[in-house]
């Protein structure tokens, strides 16, 4: 996969589509990620004992993979991901400024 945890994304398509955040979580076999702030979801609890309230948490949901972009650290922009090998070393390359990621 070409987006790890704690990359910058942009997001690509629906509802959050053009804001950035920062990947929380990676799940490479479904090809879905987990960005913070983007895609909430709201779950709401009931109160378990009495005299305590109930609450509505807003939490993250997952989203596809293809509909983030990951934005490159050095030019500040979303790029498509090359792979640069120098030995048995395998390392991320910006395809725009051609930086590592």
């Amino acid at each position: 996969m070409k987006i790890k945890k704690n990359d910058l994304v942009k997001m690509l398509a629906g509802k959050d589509s053009g804001k950035t955040g920062k990947v929380l979580r990676v799940f490479p076999d479904e090809k879905k990620v987990v960005v913070d702030g983007l895609n909430m979801l709201k779950k709401h609890n009931r109160p378990r004992r009495e005299g305590e309230k109930g609450q509505r948490i807003e939490m993250p949901r997952k989203v596809d993979i293809s509909n983030a972009m990951l934005v490159c650290s050095k030019c500040s922009k979303p790029t498509k991901v090359a792979y640069k090998t120098e030995g048995k070393k395998k390392t991320r390359v910006c395809k725009k400024c051609k930086a590592e990621i």
